[in-house]
């Protein structure tokens, strides 16, 4: 966590440019970001696309406005280069329901499996995994794997279990989670379309299989907004967290888009750990140079090879 004390005065959006040129840096965000933060990132994707740019750039210091999970996959991608997060406590409820020790035992009970794991999930358990995966690559990935070939996969048991429906395969499912995705009202959702009969339910694979019944369309974040941009449609419920609902009116601005609520009155569809990112926080992290990402060279480099692997068969 950076402790530093920022003057009232300070034009952050000006700050974090001139630091960004200043440092060599490239600033990449999630699509569930801060609008603000997205709108100064100079890449804003899903997992993916954000782990194939930070293999492909340039930039002397790659500052990761996302989850820690994810500044530790551009961390072992380039382990010359410096990675920052903006608050070390951006952690994901997913990958903690993973701890690495679990996952060892695990996968030594089922050692004739083949361990596809979501990326969604610490270095240490990267590094004990065959194969990484995103939600828009998963399908594509487990179809290149032998039909006679048993597969473990970790850790999100709702997006196992749509992939297992997708593919016909029958996989071996950690039982993972992930908070927000888990918090969306199957009732709701259904009062909402009486409200709006005309619009589409898209969701994001992670969510439960009561909500994904309902779903018109349903995807990775990227697909998500690639499916607003090419339907027809002018109503969206949109069973995901709401950050990308940015990226959605930005990019078409004349359609209509509705966070599907949670089912007690909160903001439990917001991810806690990545709005902890804020734009003082990630001037700070610029200024300042830390918080760093920080690996064991043997991790870096056992957790590397499946990564390696997903990017080559995406």
């Amino acid at each position: 966590m950076v402790n530093s004390i920022v003057s009232i005065d300070v034009d952050f959006e000006a700050e974090i440019k001139r630091l960004k040129k200043e440092m060599n840096a490239v600033i990449l965000a999630h699509y569930y970001q801060e609008s603000e933060i997205q709108d100064l990132a100079d890449v804003v994707g899903d997992s993916l696309e954000l782990a194939r740019k930070a293999k492909t750039t340039n930039a002397d210091v790659i500052v990761f406005a996302g989850v820690h999970f994810m500044a530790e996959t551009a961390k072992i991608l380039n382990p010359n280069k410096q990675v920052l997060l903006p608050d070390l406590d951006a952690g994901c409820s997913l990958a903690d329901s993973c701890p690495a020790p679990l996952f060892k035992s695990f996968r030594e009970k089922n050692l004739n499996h083949l361990a596809i794991t979501y990326i969604n999930c610490s270095a240490e358990v990267k590094a004990l995994s065959d194969i990484i995966c995103t939600s828009s690559n998963a399908e594509k990935i487990i179809n290149q794997i032998p039909n006679d070939q048993p597969i473990l996969f970790s850790p999100d048991r709702n997006l196992g279990k749509y992939l297992m429906k997708k593919t016909g395969r029958q996989m071996l499912l950690w039982d993972g989670s992930c908070i927000v995705h888990e918090t969306f009202s199957e009732r709701k959702i259904i009062d909402l379309k009486t409200q709006y009969p005309d619009a589409k339910i898209i969701a994001h694979p992670e969510c439960e299989e009561a909500i994904l019944m309902h779903a018109d369309f349903i995807g990775s974040t990227s697909k998500l907004l690639k499916f607003v941009v090419d339907d027809s449609g002018k109503n969206f419920i949109v069973a995901t967290e709401p950050g990308i609902i940015h990226q959605m009116e930005k990019t078409v601005p004349g359609k209509n888009f509705i966070a599907a609520p949670p089912e007690k009155n909160c903001s439990c569809n917001e991810c806690p750990y990545m709005k902890l990112n804020t734009l003082e926080k990630l001037y700070l992290c610029m200024k300042d140079r830390r918080p760093e990402i920080i690996l064991p060279e043997d991790i870096i480099e056992k957790s590397l090879k499946p990564i390696v692997r997903m990017l080559e068969m995406s």
